[in-house]
């Protein structure tokens, strides 16, 4: 079976050098295999996601002397998958229409924390003839899939890992402002592209819970999963474009020379100011 691993960002920022770690590592872990990389655009957050940002996506990638296999996908241009797979799970009675808000659910006395913060309370599961013309999003009932499914576990590297979705409750399928979560379209494109094994940073690593639980219920191969550390500042915060982290277009202004840095992240040596935070 021929290797294939994806990289998959948001156009929602410019990439950073968390980003530039997380695409080597998925590269080279298909070409040091003779197998297949490709880059997929996650851009169904239509709020968010700009064009600009698609390109500049490209151009930090040939910038580091990445080539990805194929061509380029966008999430946006399959949103058909999306609402089969929702409709699928909608006719197990697997799914079930939510009206709440954020706030509804900050509010809610009973809304332990989950990984993702508060878990849904429950209030939407048992709507007796729901108005679906008011705007709604689609969740998950989690109990009623594990039922369904019995234990599940996934490979991450060499290591079994027993699936645990009931961790996050409840969680969204589609939003009321988007056709899909992350959480969907992630695991109906990683089929569909037929991907082997997903090379991906640890902060990702509590979502494989409900991707192994969707991939169960649809009938989907499952990946072996690659979680990698992630890269910190030098106050010890994880990059992410919310904290304004540098990007690789300022790097690159700055005559930051590419193949220097490609080798040094792929040697594990961070540039100056950051470092790889194992947890």
């Amino acid at each position: 079976m021929r290797i294939v691993t994806r990289f998959a960002p948001s156009p929602t920022g410019r990439l950073h050098l968390g980003h530039a770690y997380s695409a080597l590592n998925a590269h080279d872990f298909a070409r040091e295999r003779d197998g297949a990389f490709l880059l997929r655009i996650e851009d169904i957050d239509a709020g968010r996601s700009r064009p600009e940002f698609i390109d500049a996506i490209l151009e930090d990638l040939m910038w580091l002397g990445l080539e990805w296999d194929g061509e380029l996908v966008y999430q946006s241009e399959r949103l058909p998958l999306y609402a089969e797979a929702l409709e699928r799970l909608r006719a197990q009675g697997l799914v079930y229409p939510c009206f709440c808000t954020r706030a509804d659910i900050a509010a809610s006395i009973g809304a332990p924390q989950g990984p993702e913060g508060p878990l849904y309370p429950g209030t939407c599961r048992s709507l007796h003839d729901p108005d679906l013309s008011r705007p709604h999003a689609w969740r998950l009932d989690v109990a009623r899939a594990v039922a369904v499914t019995g234990p599940l576990c996934w490979k991450d590297g060499d290591a079994e890992v027993q699936a645990e979705a009931a961790r996050f409750g409840d969680v969204v399928l589609a939003r009321k402002d988007a056709p899909a979560s992350y959480h969907l379209a992630v695991t109906i494109d990683d089929s569909a592209q037929s991907v082997t094994d997903v090379v991906r940073g640890r902060d990702l690593f509590v979502s494989t819970h409900v991707h192994r639980l969707l991939q169960a219920l649809l009938g989907l191969p499952t990946p072996v999963y690659h979680h990698h550390e992630l890269l910190t500042d030098a106050a010890g915060n994880r990059l992410a474009k919310r904290h304004q982290a540098q990007t690789l277009a300022e790097l690159r202004e700055s005559g930051v020379d590419p193949a220097g840095l490609a080798a040094m992240l792929r040697r594990g040596e961070m540039p100056a100011g950051y470092s790889l935070d194992p947890a």
